[in-house]
């Protein structure tokens, strides 16, 4: 057998705890987008810072190299006026070594790669061949050349800028270069390390074989890394951004700009992790603000859901008492405020007051007779229980049918209700007001008379016996009534001895010949005899 459980939980509560879902669901969502934004905007203000401070430093790395040849060039006119001139020689590379820090450096070679002079002399390279292929270059080419990096014949990693040497009638006559130190102390150096590495930042200078050039960690250089972006995309795009992922380290947001006269590439590094650092301490900001709106948010909630739910949840504890005779009173004062409350609560007045009319109905059916429509045993009950409760003295007439058993075995029992009609017809139109008459059972009837007394209610009884003796019936003619009367006086005496004192008059009227009336405790009445 199934059992229907009755739901325990209401609608305030169902109300609350879908805000709070609701909240809750807001907040996270609000939480990750926030998350979301920040992440992207500091990945993409990261990447962009980075491009553009490898832009700014391959701009300046090229503004070196553009000055370096500059002030090679204007040593080189100089030296071409007076080649032979040992000491304008010896004093120009010093002049250019010294003055203007930008080589580590200086030397003149002639046109077979000799050494006519050179700064600082403790290289003791002079009056020595050169066959490094930096010089083997500058010596075929007799254009201005910044070599390749290259180790140099005393192993030092370093690049050669030159600028070739013409006399006045355009003879070549060699040139005049400058080294720059990769691994040492070195101007070059000292503009690409003007960067503050605390927050895990790197600066890579690489060149197109993606050897590396610079780094803050001189081991790094000349090593040879894994290419970051194509030759292609060298070409197309000479600085951009990217993130670049290898399984040995973590996510890095590198930055990159080509040095357009080298084609060296400056790269800068950041690692994802320092750059998405401060995202957690702006989430916990951002939830610090962000909860004490979401608490009051949520006591508003609940005082609303309590408002929204306090009118239906009144009615539905009013509806679960929908037979109780003031229900409709009680609902008709709840403060429904809003549209479906009113709807439920005007439903629940009509239903019940449906409901009270069938169970009223039901109660009418179930307390009067079918045949008269007079009260049966069931109303007749409930009267005498109100007239015990009220303490209402009342007179009773307990009535009879003379011989009726005659007219059902006669004119058969379709007639004999006629009959039983017609008496409680006579009998309605004869009761007062306030009289309550009853079909006791059979052929045997009860009239109450409140406030009656004996005497009172003999009188009635008379007019009834006469009204019903005078009365034609059709097929049967007229018909005559036994009554007794008894009286209850509201005293401490059984209702119970009151009507059967009634029973025993009519009793006593029914030996007295019928068609009379005896008062209990009184001799019998003869008032007329009708022929039956």
């Amino acid at each position: 057998m199934l059992m229907r459980l009755r739901p325990k939980t209401d609608l305030r509560t169902l109300i609350a705890v879908l805000v709070i879902a609701s909240i809750v669901v807001t907040l996270t969502n609000a939480m990750y987008a926030t998350w979301r934004v920040q992440r992207m905007v500091l990945i993409d203000s990261t990447l962009e810072a980075n491009r553009a401070y490898a832009a700014k430093l391959a701009s300046t790395t090229e503004i070196f190299f553009q000055l370096a040849q500059s002030q090679l060039h204007y040593s080189a006119k100089l030296l071409g006026n007076d080649f032979d001139d040992v000491k304008l020689l010896t004093t120009e590379v010093d002049r250019l070594r010294e003055q203007t820090s930008s080589f580590n450096s200086v030397a003149v070679v002639d046109a077979n790669g000799i050494v006519k002079a050179i700064s600082p002399e403790s290289l003791t390279l002079k009056g020595m061949h050169l066959t490094s292929d930096a010089s083997k270059e500058a010596l075929a080419v007799r254009q201005p050349v910044i070599s390749k990096p290259t180790l140099s014949a005393a192993n030092n990693l370093i690049v050669f800028v030159s600028w070739p040497i013409w006399d006045g009638e355009g003879r070549y006559l060699g040139y005049i270069g400058g080294t720059i130190y990769l691994k040492k102390k070195s101007i070059l150096n000292a503009l690409l390390g003007q960067q503050f590495y605390r927050d895990g930042s790197s600066v890579y200078v690489i060149d197109s074989n993606n050897q590396v050039l610079y780094h803050q960690n001189s081991q790094l250089i000349g090593k040879v890394l894994p290419a970051i972006i194509s030759e292609h995309e060298r070409e197309e795009k000479p600085n951009g951004s990217l993130q670049i992922s290898s399984r040995d380290e973590k996510t890095r947001l590198a930055g990159y700009a080509i040095v357009p006269t080298t084609g060296w590439m400056v790269v800068t590094f950041k690692p994802m992790d320092v750059t998405l650092e401060p995202l957690s301490g702006l989430l916990m900001k951002v939830l610090k603000h962000s909860v004490p709106f979401a608490l009051l948010t949520l006591l508003v909630a609940v005082i609303l859901a309590r408002l929204i739910a306090l009118p239906l949840w009144q009615l539905a504890r009013k509806a679960s008492k929908m037979d109780a005779q003031s229900v409709s009173t009680e609902i008709s004062v709840i403060r429904a405020w809003y549209f479906e409350a009113a709807q439920v609560k005007r439903a629940l007045l009509t239903g019940i007051g449906l409901v009270q009319e069938k169970i009223g109905r039901l109660n009418s059916e179930a307390q009067t007779d079918p045949l008269t429509q007079l009260f049966n045993r069931r109303g007749l009950n409930a009267v005498l229980d109100y007239y015990q409760t009220m303490r209402q003295p009342f007179a009773v007439l307990a009535l009879d049918i003379d011989h009726f058993k005659r007219v059902n075995d006669t004119w058969g029992h379709d007639v004999g209700d006629n009959v039983i009609q017609q008496v409680a017809r006579t009998l309605t139109a004869s009761a007062r007001q306030t009289d309550v008459v009853c079909r006791n059972g059979g052929e045997e009837f009860l009239m109450l008379l409140p406030g009656s007394a004996a005497d009172e209610a003999s009188v009635m009884a008379e007019r009834v016996r006469k009204s019903i003796a005078n009365a034609w019936i059709e097929e049967v003619g007229n018909i005559t009534l036994s009554i007794g009367v008894a009286a209850w006086c509201g005293e401490d005496v059984a209702l119970e001895v009151t009507l059967k004192q009634a029973d025993a008059a009519l009793y006593q009227a029914k030996q007295a010949g019928r068609n009379c009336v005896c008062v209990s405790g009184k001799s019998v009445s003869l008032l007329s005899q009708t022929p039956h």
